[in-house]
């Protein structure tokens, strides 16, 4: 049986992209990753009420792992033993990532608990070498701080420890994504770290989901999860490949802006002014953090020898024998 269309052209997506190069191309997988993710975040939090927020971001790990299984279809000879591992702790920490997310959300605005989330990114930022780096990354910090407001008080204790644990998960997926990404061709590392999210993801949220199961919510985190995360991570994969962790994870100072922006437009959760001027500082920061983001190329492996050329006989001597 023929693939499905979309599947093809998804994959013919991915094959385009993944020729482009340079920080430039990472930069812009990195916009529209965060884009679909905020986007997908946002559709997702009308269904807390049916599936509770494990139930929902389970099923969507699920249905994740079984799209991308499906997609990439990886061979096992593809990967070593330690390959293998590194997959199935990047698939473990991508579903913590996302089941602590899912419950900053359901208890803070979309905007600030992808504030307290993005500090995950910002610590990864902080090891990169470079004053000028460190300088976009502190901007990146103010701006954070402007988002969440801490001077207000009032905030859910649970949320921002979920978000916090969420940023915790979100700095380690993006140190094992680039090491993944490194070592696995194309987006079969994702094929293989994303079903073991989702046997994860499962496995948490099954006492949710026990009384709340039914087709049509079952049906609509299938097309969340292609939205996010199928099509985010593939980016972030694609994108690792080409930023610096760093340097990506400054770019990354993009999301709380994405966030309110899709909160008020999806959930009517209008931004203050302090969230306003968090905005214009991290989105200064991220335009600063891909001016030399480009990953060094790896050495090329050196030429074979060129062969020696044959020796011109002279004229004025005979010609060899040859052998019989």
């Amino acid at each position: 049986m023929s693939p499905h269309p979309s599947w093809s052209r998804l994959r013919s997506a991915s094959s385009r992209l993944e020729r482009l190069g340079g920080a430039q191309a990472g930069a812009l997988m990195g916009v529209a990753s965060m884009s679909t993710v905020q986007l997908g975040s946002a559709l997702t939090v009308p269904l807390f009420d049916r599936l509770g927020a494990p139930g929902a971001a389970g099923l969507r790990l699920a249905w994740a792992g079984v799209l991308l299984l499906v997609l990439i279809r990886p061979r096992r000879r593809s990967f070593t033993g330690r390959d293998l591992a590194a997959c199935a702790v990047l698939g473990a920490v991508t579903a913590g990532m996302m089941l602590f997310f899912m419950l900053a959300i359901d208890r803070l605005p979309l905007g600030t608990a992808s504030a307290l989330e993005f500090l995950g990114p910002l610590a990864v930022s902080l090891l990169g070498p470079g004053g000028g780096r460190l300088r976009w990354t502190a901007a990146a910090a103010l701006g954070v701080v402007a988002l969440t407001e801490p001077w207000h008080g009032g905030v859910d204790a649970a949320g921002v420890a979920c978000a916090l644990a969420a940023a915790a998960c979100w700095a380690a997926y993006i140190l094992l994504t680039q090491r993944v990404g490194d070592r696995v061709t194309g987006l079969s590392g994702l094929a293989v770290s994303m079903p073991v999210a989702g046997i994860t993801g499962l496995a948490v949220a099954a006492p949710s989901l026990a009384d709340r199961l039914a087709w049509q919510p079952v049906l609509i985190m299938l097309g969340l999860a292609a939205l996010s995360p199928v099509l985010p991570f593939a980016l972030e994969f694609l994108a690792l490949r080409r930023l610096t962790a760093s340097a990506f994870g400054t770019l990354m100072s993009l999301e709380p802006a994405f966030a309110v922006l899709v909160g008020l437009l999806v959930l009517g959760q209008v931004p203050g002014p302090g969230p306003a001027v968090g905005v214009a500082f991290v989105v200064a920061a991220g335009i600063g953090a891909t001016r030399a983001g480009a990953r060094e190329a790896l050495p090329a492996p050196a030429a074979a020898p060129a062969p020696a050329p044959e020796p011109v006989p002279d004229p004025g001597e005979p010609a060899p024998a040859s052998s019989a």
